[in-house]
């Protein structure tokens, strides 16, 4: 179940399948990425207050250059630049990753017997691509985790009420799950897919059990979340934060 807590005021929405490590979507009220304004005073604020709720220090607070492609790396060490890549693994407990979002769909995936974890970023490209799964199966062939002790949570991301497709797209997605019932619909000749429902089955169908799916809509919920279709191409993001 999803419920929001805060950070200084500032909404942040969490889940409660994971509980021993801090696993976190922010709001627009603790926004930490401004494509448009890499200067803007706010966002450093922001960074601020999350080191400081997670305990850790500025520069152990790292992300990827997310480029929509199924590009998987692992955290390591004072590493800083994790180029073309759309999923990070965490092992260690002194940094904490984040991910950018406006619509495309945040997975925290966390192993709750040997605490490591990862987020992947799944928009239409990256889900078509069985990033969530590959990230999960990453961490089994490298870590040993088993699949039975991964969690996944999935944030929030443009709805099935509001995601349009062309035929292109659908046919793509389709064929990534072995069952496409009900994950798509036409409406007045137009095909809407429910994006996080297919990483929901893509992780289930590799064995993954428990999962829990955020209803928040970023069109609908536009309020609380950031969206680039109901935005005009906004250059803003909400995330997705691990810490172990």
């Amino acid at each position: 179940m999803f419920y929001f807590e805060d950070i200084n005021g500032k909404r942040i929405l969490k889940s409660d399948f994971i509980k021993n490590a801090e696993a976190f979507f922010t709001t627009r009220d603790l926004c930490i990425c401004d494509k448009e304004n890499t200067k803007n005073l706010e966002i450093f604020s922001n960074k601020k207050s999350i080191c400081k709720y997670l305990k850790i220090d500025e520069k152990n607070l790292v992300y990827p250059e997310q480029t929509h492609s199924a590009n998987i790396d692992i955290a390591i060490g004072t590493r800083q630049d994790y180029p073309d890549c759309d999923a990070l693994i965490l092992t260690n407990k002194n940094q904490s990753i984040f991910l950018n979002f406006a619509d495309c769909t945040p997975i925290i995936l966390y192993d709750k017997v040997q605490n490591i974890g990862a987020i992947a970023h799944a928009g239409w490209r990256g889900t078509a691509q069985k990033i969530a799964p590959l990230t999960a199966q990453k961490l089994v062939e490298k870590f040993n985790s088993k699949i039975e002790n991964i969690v996944a949570i999935i944030g929030p991301a443009i709805g099935f009420c509001c995601y349009n497709v062309g035929q292109d797209v659908y046919e793509k997605l389709s064929k990534t799950v072995s069952n496409f019932e009900g994950l798509f619909e036409i409406r007045n000749g137009e095909i809407f897919v429910d994006l996080k429902g297919i990483n929901k089955r893509q992780l289930e169908e590799i064995g993954i059990e428990e999962i829990d799916v955020c209803p928040y809509c970023t069109v609908h919920n536009n309020d609380l979340f950031y969206s680039y279709r109901n935005e005009n191409g906004t250059g803003k993001r909400h995330s997705a934060v691990l810490r172990l």
